[in-house]
């Protein structure tokens, strides 16, 4: 089966045929669902290797991602995966081109969207973490270059996949843990919301809320807090410690939970209160090991990214069907089974890192 043939048995052009393969460009439901009927049927399967050889140039696909020191180091992880993903992908001709930002400068950002831009693309991995400014990248090439997200999804754009979990759901399970580790014991919980733009991080906070809100937990929310800075951390704990006498611990919604835990330690030597945070990046694992921290919720970081480059190429070089959405498992780790640490520096690999 070729693709001439598909397109003579759906009764379409060529250039159809190779949009439904590619996801690029606009093609009517009835006209893809029939074209991916006759796909489904006849095996046909694109050789990449093939491909390749009759293309001007390699398959070249791109990352977009934050710094890999920022958030605790968070990002480093998903950088790994990326870069093991690359290492499986290059013997097949596809080049992948990492482009890194400061995920709090969106003067960085920008700069890095015209570093994409110069770039052949044919196709874009990235997490949308910059609502407004991953929007408007999204909406210039719409059409034009396949994407897939992971960590996080954009409502009302058009990816070809969203990797991650469902943060609402991981939200809830916080909640459940906040009420299981509290041994009934009267008290409230402060909800941290470190990154109050970003559509995932305010989903977990709205998950616990609404489990506190039907087990009849006592919760209060820190918006736009800083736990960033170790200082500010600080400062964050002895208010909450100066304003809640009943504070039984404290749910951290991104990957900083390990400044909650020192700066807990410092301002408190006695009367351990109950931290759950999410990501196991280094400092949440030794806090974490060392009974610091008592839950952390991970996400699977290099797990996510490593996947959202393979489906890219399934998708773009294979033409296979991938799902809409590839739900990760809410890992719980505690001191008792918390696994050992990989950096993800063990192994070197190919993808190349550009810098605005």
């Amino acid at each position: 089966m070729t693709v001439k043939e598909i397109a003579r048995l759906a009764g379409v052009s060529i250039g159809t045929v190779d949009r439904v393969l590619h996801g690029r460009g606009r093609v009517s439901p009835e006209t893809k669902a029939r074209i991916e009927e006759i796909i489904k049927h006849s095996g046909f399967t694109p050789n990449p290797i093939a491909r390749g050889l009759k293309r001007s140039r390699p398959f070249t696909f791109a990352a977009l991602l934050p710094n890999k020191v920022q958030d605790s180091g968070y990002w480093g992880q998903g950088h790994a995966g990326l870069q093991y993903a690359a290492e499986e992908l290059v013997p097949l001709g596809i080049k992948t081109e990492i482009i890194e930002y400061d995920r709090y400068s969106p003067e960085s950002f920008q700069k890095a969207v015209s570093a994409f831009k110069r770039i052949q693309c044919d196709g874009l991995l990235l997490p949308p973490i910059m609502p407004d400014e991953s929007r408007t990248l999204i909406e210039s090439i719409q059409g034009k270059i396949p994407y897939i997200y992971y960590d996080a999804d954009l409502p009302g754009t058009e990816p070809l996949c969203v990797i991650g979990q469902d943060a609402f759901r991981g939200g809830m399970l916080a909640g459940r843990l906040a009420k299981l580790l509290s041994c009934g014991k009267d008290g409230s919980f402060g909800v941290l919301v470190a990154h109050q733009e970003d559509y995932h991080i305010l989903r977990r906070r709205d998950g616990f809320c609404e489990y506190a809100h039907q087990h009849g937990l006592k919760v209060f929310q820190q918006q736009g807090v800083d736990l960033e800075h170790p200082e500010a951390a600080k400062g964050l704990i002895k208010n909450l410690l100066d304003t809640h006498d009943d504070l039984l611990g404290v749910f951290v919604t991104s990957a900083s939970a390990h400044r909650i835990a020192d700066a807990a330690r410092e301002l408190r030597k006695t009367n351990h209160f109950i931290i759950i945070g999410y990501d196991l990046v280094p400092e949440n694992h030794r806090l974490l090991q060392e009974g610091h921290i008592d839950v952390i919720i991970s996400q699977r970081p290099e797990t996510q990214a490593r996947r959202g480059l393979m489906h890219l190429y399934r998708a773009v070089v294979l033409g296979k069907t991938i799902p809409k959405r590839e739900d990760i498992p809410l890992d719980l780790y505690l001191p008792e089974n918390v696994p050992p640490l990989h950096t993800g520096h063990e192994k070197r690999s190919p993808a190349a890192s550009v810098t605005p």
